[in-house]
């Protein structure tokens, strides 16, 4: 049986589950996987697709026989581009069409099972809340996060330096400047918290989880849930310097 019969999700709901499972093995491939998947694109062979599933696997495979087919398709011959471009650059086209082609999944569902404006919108919505996988592929996703935070505790300062620049109060006002004082420092601390909340794995491409073990690339500096880079906190108490999958399996390509 052909691995790519899928499952037709009708609800809004289980379209976007059904996107968000194709959407992390497309990742996983671009990834945390990529040594894999550039050995698999041969230029030699056929041409060649990088499908995700719901299960969040991926392929590299022949396309569809049947025409039309099942569900819209890939795009075609990404093995064949592998070798005439840098490859950061080659995976970040197989990363823009992967984006497109999720975006024609969902919607296909969205118009094969009568969905009305709203829902579209909806379904929209919630594809829109998480980063496309070429923004995670190329960093861009956490260079938004940052840039975000970066804005947020500049005015941060700059609300404190205001009311350092404050004339001394009087007595009577001093217990409320206390209290000010406080919530400013819980807000400080609810920031930083946000901050980290707004952190991606730059595998899945998911927000950080204060319950979760995270480990930092001494390389490139991305975060990475440890089950998706398969790094377990005793583990990681061994590594003077953490490589991440793509750092490691960088080396100068033909």
């Amino acid at each position: 049986m052909d691995s790519r019969t899928q499952y037709n999700p009708r609800t809004v709901e289980e379209v976007f589950r059904d996107f968000k499972g194709r959407r992390a093995g497309l990742i996983k491939a671009l990834t945390t996987d990529v040594e894999e998947f550039y050995n698999q694109c041969d230029p030699e062979k056929e041409n060649l697709c990088l499908y995700g599933f719901p299960s969040e696997q991926w392929e590299v495979n022949l396309p569809a026989e049947e025409v039309p087919p099942e569900l819209p398709e890939p795009v075609l011959g990404i093995n064949f581009a592998r070798d005439g471009m840098q490859e950061k650059d080659w995976l970040s086209l197989v990363a823009v069409h992967s984006d497109a082609w999720l975006l024609a999944i969902a919607f296909y569902f969205g118009a094969r099972f009568g969905f009305d404006k709203a829902d579209r919108k909806r379904l929209f919505n919630m594809i829109n809340e998480v980063p496309t996988i070429f923004e995670v592929v190329t960093g861009a996703a956490k260079k938004q996060v940052k840039e975000k935070s970066s804005v947020s505790n500049h005015s941060g300062s700059k609300s404190k330096s205001n009311s350092k620049a404050r004339a001394p109060e009087p007595q009577a006002r001093q217990s409320k400047a206390l209290q000010a004082k406080d919530k400013d420092e819980e807000l400080d601390e609810q920031e930083d918290d946000d901050e980290h909340g707004e952190t991606l794995c730059g595998a899945c491409g998911e927000h950080y989880g204060t319950d979760e073990f995270w480990i930092c690339c001494d390389i490139c500096e991305k975060w990475f849930h440890g089950k998706c880079v398969k790094i377990t906190p005793a583990r990681a108490e061994h590594i003077k310097q953490y490589k991440c999958p793509s750092c490691s399996n960088k080396r100068s390509r033909p």
